[in-house]
């Protein structure tokens, strides 16, 4: 290649995208190398049952849009339209009944009932200190918060979630089945102190800003990164599948949005003993299934203002989805499973033809399963939406390996390129302040295996181009990245 970059990123995903637009905005001359001919990573959106019914291949809502702190400089709710449901969250339970996260915190409460008050009581220092929350969980954890009352009010409320005594505020089923059901995005053993926090960290953001769903699906947001890099003279090469760092062109920095495991085989012999053995040793989590449904008519729930919601956590109460999870983590199929449910037809017109609709679902699974689990969540949604199967027209079913062909950044199916585990959120994927910055020179890591995990948020790949921007560039300044009037999104 006779090409000469001042950057380089490999891999297209939210992260990588981020990466690329923050160090384009600074400046530099920057390509992009993606191994698929499409980009956008999981961020991604397109017809996989029949003609007409456009389905999130990976991410389908997002909490963290709106709260990101990248997100918020790069203005993507001014870029893409979102739908915030008034519902954040729905928790259907046995007898017709559901649980309700109002985006409205009193609402929420007041529709819980008995313990609506401890559950506003437990939530509500934190929606207070949202940006506090954001700014703590979205970053190295090995550092100062810079809101020092909102890393407190977290990691006790924290401790409480996560340990035996979880139960202690609440005299009912509702509260604590909703907060485990949020809870069990991690793919983590539940009670635990990690999965704890990180259905903390959603519940805020639920009753702060809401989770919002992307017109046009994950897509849009992928495509309004990549918008903005190509404006400010970015370069894309798709289709191209770099095995090896020597591939590339020269560059004084390479960023690269892929796991650990990926990055040894990138390097190889090349890479210091002490940090290939800290990368052959960072652990992949559980991994997930995944369904997607052409709908008839929406879901039937047996609780009609569950429809309300965007998001449906389906696994009853917390014993339940707590025994699901755990089957989980020991290697098992559990036969009640929990499902992660995403019905965005009932807010977007666009994924769906007129009268019908789509449904993303998924379940957790042990990593590397090639079972299907279609008919698995098909029973768990009908048991509290009665009628449920009638109205399936089609369906596209993916395994835990399906999963991790189609997306090498998901080992074994795991959505999290990593195990969001308590150790591996201080140490992701090493203990240290700037985790994105390998001892190879130039060469930074930019993935959700970094800091600060999972998610859409681009805060690894922004991290680690800022980074790449003071150790190679030598500049603090951090590039605007606000959009120009023709990026905005019609009013």
């Amino acid at each position: 290649m006779s090409e000469r970059y001042d950057a380089i990123i490999v891999g297209s995903g939210p992260n990588g995208l981020a990466a690329a637009v923050t160090l384009a905005r600074a400046g530099l001359s920057v390509a992009l190398y993606e191994r698929q001919t499409s980009l956008g990573g999981a961020a991604a959106t397109g017809e996989l049952t029949l003609p007409g019914f456009r389905h999130d291949l990976g991410s389908a809502v997002h909490p963290l849009a709106l709260e990101s702190w990248f997100f918020r400089e790069f203005g993507l709710d001014r870029r893409v339209p979102f739908v915030v449901p008034e519902v954040s969250f729905a928790h259907p339970l046995d007898g017709g009944r559901a649980g309700l996260g109002y985006r409205d915190l009193e609402r929420a409460a007041e529709a819980i009932g008995r313990d609506g008050t401890a559950y506003a009581r437990l939530v509500k220092p934190l929606v207070s200190h949202v940006r506090g929350v954001a700014d703590f969980t979205g970053n190295a954890l090995l550092r100062i918060p810079g809101d020092p009352l909102a890393a407190f009010f977290f990691g006790i409320r924290s401790l409480e979630q996560g340990g035996p005594w979880w139960n202690a505020r609440f005299r009912e089923d509702t509260a604590p089945s909703m907060i485990t059901g949020i809870s069990a995005h991690s793919i983590l053993a539940q009670p635990g102190l990690a999965a704890g926090g990180a259905g903390l960290v959603l519940a805020t953001y639920a009753h702060a800003r809401g989770w919002p769903i992307p017109v046009g699906g994950s897509q849009s947001i992928a495509d309004a990164l990549i918008a903005d890099f190509r404006a400010h003279g970015g370069v894309v090469h798709t289709g191209v599948d770099v095995v090896d760092l020597r591939q590339l062109p020269p560059a004084r920095a390479i960023l690269l949005d892929v796991t650990p495991r990926t990055l040894v085989g990138l390097v190889g012999d090349r890479m210091p003993w002490a940090y290939r053995r800290a990368m052959e040793r960072f652990r992949y989590g559980g991994g997930v299934a995944k369904i997607d449904f052409a709908l008839s008519a929406p879901v039937p729930w047996a609780d009609p203002d569950v429809a309300r919601s965007g998001t449906v956590h389906v696994g009853g109460s917390r014993a339940e989805i707590a025994a699901a999870e755990n089957a989980v983590v020991r290697g098992e199929l559990p036969d009640a499973p929990y499902v992660l449910v995403s019905q965005p037809s009932l807010f977007d017109a666009t994924r769906a033809p007129e009268g019908r609709h789509v449904l993303w679902a998924y379940t957790h699974v042990p990593a590397g399963s090639t079972v299907d689990r279609e008919e698995a969540v098909i029973a768990q949604i009908e048991r509290f939406a009665p009628g449920f199967r009638d109205t399936i027209l089609a369906t596209s079913s993916r395994t835990a390996t399906d999963i991790a062909t189609w997306n090498t950044n998901f080992p074994g199916g795991d959505i999290s390129a990593g195990a969001p585990s308590l150790l591996q959120l201080v140490g992701r994927p090493v203990y240290s302040p700037d985790p994105w910055r390998t001892p190879l020179p130039g060469i930074y890591l930019c993935s959700a295996s970094t800091s600060p995990g999972p998610g859409v948020h681009g805060l690894a790949g922004w991290q680690a181009a800022l980074s790449a921007l003071r150790h190679e560039f030598g500049t603090r300044l951090r590039p605007d990245l606000s959009p120009r009037p023709d990026q905005l999104a019609p009013v």
